[in-house]
């Protein structure tokens, strides 16, 4: 069995399903508060149960030196926001780190699991040694858990990478996962560091290059559904992340592209890739006003339902959500805007109307906008829904209605890349959301 400290609440609990004992700990009393009530003070699917399920090896903390108290493992997950410059912002990583008590039996090892720029864990490494506390291991542990999935992809990962500085503490980390099934990538602690922010890179790249493709599609009459498809299918490239839209968004795919752009220039070399994926997928989020004002001309006074306001299914996230910009560029042309969303519900989103269900949002509304892919709306083109609207336009960010259909039911349809002629969805795939982080 063992302790951990100053552990992130799905790795916390996760762990605690291998049958390890753990400690969480946090700063703010309320959040402690409700999780030792119970309370789950995010929406993740599943999380509620293995709390549950655990209850007896799950201790939660204001308190360092209990978290610590005999800790063999001391887990940091702490945000790791942008700063102005672009920069991650690491203050939480170094109040956690220049917390750790000046006495600690054994060794312990320190295991980062917040994405932290490459470089991170040398100063880590010597912050720890000028503090005297040259017993503490370090180890580079990166998490890789899609929000709405992120219970399934810790007891099921693709891969789990371990870097270190010292042979026995990655050996004691990679035991430590006994029990999941997975191939362990062991490397040092550059690397690892640089792993996620590769990864999480890359498949914003696709998510650009996809939304650039559906674009061009909108221009010379192809599907982008059926484009990608083909795509998809060659097996060197894979289906993943070729699904267009409205754009990533969320706390990792815009705040590691960023990092990762920052870090090349910081170091001399710029990365002239990531500088076009970001504003890809930027300008594609300003789209759908362009394609509203097509149906409808100028939007001063229309009323416009956003339907989803959460980055993806699954998930109450609304970090860098393309709906705050969509609701914002509506708001300044004069639209009067609407939002539903099943489990989002913020409070910082002056000057638009939150209705309780997606028929409230759409009476009387001059178009609706699909943002989120949640399975609530796929049956949207509804003769209910029609009768409901001023006028039945729908813009579809996500692609999720079947375009012949929704115009047959009495809709002014427009997708993202899909031409008049797009042919109803193949039922043999998979129409979940995408897993993205």
């Amino acid at each position: 069995m063992f302790g951990a400290g100053y552990v992130g609440l799905v790795t916390g609990s996760s762990f605690a399903d291998l049958g390890h004992e753990v400690v969480v700990r946090d700063v703010i009393p309320e959040r402690i508060e409700r999780l030792r009530a119970g309370e789950i003070p995010i929406y993740e699917p599943g999380l509620e149960k293995v709390v549950e399920r655990n209850r007896d090896r799950l201790t939660f903390t204001l308190d360092v030196d209990e978290a610590v108290d005999g800790a063999e493992f001391l887990y940091v997950a702490v945000g790791t926001p942008p700063t102005e410059s672009g920069d991650a912002d690491l203050s939480y990583v170094w109040s956690v780190i220049d917390h750790l008590p000046e006495t600690m039996v054994d060794r312990p090892i320190v295991v980062m699991k917040s994405t932290v720029p490459v470089g991170t864990g040398e100063n880590v490494r010597r912050r720890l040694d000028v503090r005297g506390l040259t017993n503490v291991g370090y180890v580079s542990n990166p998490e890789f858990l899609a929000e709405g999935n992120a219970v399934h992809d810790f007891m099921h990962p693709d891969r789990i990478v371990v870097g270190a500085f010292e042979e026995r503490d990655a050996d004691r980390v990679v035991d430590l996962h006994r029990g999941i099934e997975t191939e362990v990538v062991r490397t040092d602690v550059a690397s690892a560091e640089l792993v996620k922010l590769a990864a999480n890179a890359f498949l914003s790249t696709r998510i650009s290059f996809i939304n650039e493709i559906a674009n061009v599609c909108e221009f010379v009459g192809a599907d982008v559904v059926d484009v990608a498809r083909g795509v998809g299918l060659d097996h060197r490239l894979g289906p993943h992340f070729l699904k267009a839209g409205l754009g990533f968004g969320g706390s990792c795919f815009p705040k590691d592209v960023t990092a990762l752009k920052q870090l090349a220039g910081n170091s001399g070399y710029q990365f002239m890739l990531l500088q076009a994926v970001w504003e890809v997928n930027e300008l594609q989020k300003r789209r759908v006003v362009q394609k509203l004002t097509k149906h409808l001309g100028p939007l001063q006074n229309k009323k416009i339902a956003l339907l989803g306001l959460a980055f993806k299914p699954n998930t109450d996230d609304m970090r860098e959500a393309p709906s705050r910009v969509i609701a914002y560029r509506l708001l300044s042309e004069g639209a009067e805007v609407r939002a539903w969303d099943p489990v989002a519900h913020p409070a910082d989103l002056p000057g638009i109307e939150l209705c309780d269900s997606v028929l409230d949002a759409v009476r009387d509304a001059d178009a609706a906008v699909i943002v989120t892919e949640w399975p609530e709306l796929a049956t949207l083109a509804s003769r209910e829904v029609h009768d409901a609207m001023a006028r039945p336009v729908i813009v579809d960010g996500r692609n999720l209605l079947d375009p012949v259909a929704a115009r047959e039911a009495g809709f002014t349809y427009e997708g993202i890349g899909r031409p008049r002629h797009a042919s109803p969805p193949d039922p043999s795939r998979d129409r979940k959301p995408e897993r993205r982080s």
